[in-house]
């Protein structure tokens, strides 16, 4: 006999959905309840997202749905089960009115209202279980956050056949626009890799945010399950970045499943294993430099240059700015209330070496600065502010982590050169973003004429006359590389040599750059592996005790 409220056979089981649901980790009393709440609310999936039924059908029978968890009579034999289970049926109902807003809004208008969404349409269901295993409330942020990320991966997996089968598509509209518009975003790979790469970051905050969750529970079993989906979450996002879902079908596999519990036996990673993941991922030449630290200081080093590398590709992502201007907003609660495995391992280092507060708040701001669509600095002293919010605080932060706080001013004017070398060798990467940090009155008085500083960023780049600004802030640069090693003199160099490494290989780039000159073509000079080789042996061997 078929079911009166479904709209056709069940589109997926406990054992065929993308993370583990009512999986054997679970003890068989819980499991039980587990599935009565599963199969309760994949009855209200499956009607929200039947192609079949119109808006007000769906809305109809999820009206039942919700009365049948009211009536103790009542003939639906899923909401007679979920009653029966003794929990859910709150939870129940506040994923119903998800599926309703899915019966009727398929387009969102910005992240927050997404995250709104998952908080009914997901969140319950990390709730359900906390409670079914009686777990403390402290454990449900994290759960929150996990159960937000698996909704956002699983929307990124379907975005194609959301759309198609349905007509939704769950990323917001203008993040849509930034890829240059809906249509684009689907027919064009090179527009919509940056925006789906926006989304994982945003997805691997919330996991960051999620990470303690194993470490909050006392349920051995649910502990177990939440490391394995942590795991598994990481690997669909980490599939995610490398392949193309619009493609191609992006999926966990056996192997991943394997991995994952594999992965969750040896137990959650603490936040400093993940802040040193994400360092490693960058490949920066800073980590050069860190290594020459003892262990505790290099954590504190990893944790500031975690923290520097998140809002900064909050900046750099291609997102709204409004949206850029939230996440950055974020983190500077996070100064306050750390809730994420990097903010957390800021926070510590920042309560071990006395890092003023005011230090990351003016990398914000300067991040801030960035966000903006089409950025020109009017003059040097906006220049120098600048260069003194996100690379000086760099330095201020770093020499206290380096055990040398008496050498702040060589911090802040060795930050300050290194930013001017980024700046000259990222001319032609900043300008395709519409930004120019040389100073206009720098360019004014080289000779760049009004209505190339008005025009558009490329083509200021590509006149004669910008070559000779940035030759003139090359010699600023090298006068603030002479005067850091004057100041090295009066410094005891030992707990300075992350940054004497850097220096030196700082001012090896920028001695490429003046060679090669600053008209174009303009090619990216980097070191070479034999330089980097050199400076990590030089890490190695003055750290030696």
């Amino acid at each position: 006999m078929s079911h009166p409220l479904a709209a056709g056979p069940p589109t997926r089981g406990p054992n065929s959905e993308n993370f583990p649901t009512a999986s054997l980790l679970l003890a068989p009393p819980v499991r039980a309840r587990v599935l009565a709440f599963y199969r309760f609310v994949r009855l209200a999936d499956d009607i929200a997202d039947s192609p079949g039924l119109p808006p007000e059908e769906k809305l109809r029978r999820l009206d039942v749905l919700e009365a049948a968890l009211s009536d103790p009579a009542t003939a639906v034999p899923e909401a007679a089960a979920l009653a029966a289970a003794g929990a859910g049926t709150e939870e129940a109902r506040r994923m119903l009115s998800a599926f309703r807003q899915d019966a009727t809004q398929h387009r969102y208008p910005d992240w927050a209202a997404l995250l709104d969404y998952c908080s009914r349409s997901a969140a319950p269901v990390g709730r359900f279980l906390l409670a079914v295993h009686d777990e403390r409330a402290d454990a449900i942020p994290a759960a929150d956050a996990l159960c937000a990320a698996l909704q956002i991966l699983n929307h990124l997996q379907d975005l194609s056949p959301d759309r198609d089968r349905l007509g939704r598509v769950y990323l917001p509209e203008p993040w849509l626009e930034e890829a240059g518009g809906e249509a684009r975003f689907f027919t064009d790979a090179a527009a919509r890799r940056p925006v789906l790469d926006a989304a994982l970051d945003r997805c691997e905050a919330l996991l960051d945010s999620a990470s303690s969750l194993p470490r909050l529970l006392r349920s051995a079993r649910l502990r177990l399950q939440s490391a394995v989906t942590l795991a598994l979450a990481r690997r669909l996002l980490s599939r995610l970045r490398a392949a193309d879902p619009i493609t191609t079908r992006v999926a966990l596999t056996r192997a991943d499943f394997a991995a994952a519990f594999a992965r969750a036996l040896l137990g959650a990673p603490s936040d400093a294993a993940i802040v040193r993941a994400r360092v490693a991922a960058a490949r920066s030449s800073f980590a050069l430099g860190m290594a020459s630290l003892p262990a505790p200081r290099r954590r504190a080093q990893h944790a500031l240059y975690a923290f520097c590398r998140a809002v900064d590709d909050i900046a750099d992502a291609t997102l709204p700015e409004a949206e850029k201007r939230r996440f950055l907003a974020a983190w500077r609660a996070k100064l306050d209330a750390p809730d994420c495995a990097l903010s957390r391992a800021f926070a510590e280092a920042c309560a071990a070496y006395a890092i003023p507060r005011s230090e990351p708040e003016a990398m914000i701001a300067g991040m801030e600065t960035d966000a903006t669509p089409r950025l020109r600095l009017p003059d040097m002293a906006a220049f120098d502010l600048y260069c003194r919010q996100v690379a000086g605080s760099v330095g201020a932060m770093s020499v206290r982590i380096f055990g040398a706080p008496e050498a702040e001013g060589f911090g802040l004017l060795l930050g300050r050169t290194l930013q001017i070398v980024n700046v000259l060798r990222d001319l032609d990467e900043d300008a395709a973003r519409e930004r120019v940090y040389l100073p206009r009155d720098l360019l004014a008085a080289h000779g760049v004429p009004q209505p190339v500083l008005d025009g558009p960023a490329p083509a200021l780049l590509a006149h004669p006359r910008t070559a000779a600004a940035a030759r003139a802030l090359a010699a600023r640069a090298e006068a603030g590389f002479a005067e850091a090693e004057a100041m090295l003199r009066h410094l005891d160099p030992r707990p300075l040599l992350p940054a004497r490494i850097m220096l030196w290989g700082y001012r090896r780039l920028l001695s490429r750059l003046i060679a090669r000159g600053f008209g174009p073509p303009r090619e990216r000079p980097r070191l070479s592996p034999v330089e980097k080789a050199r400076m990590a042996a030089f890490a190695l061997r003055l750290a030696a005790p």
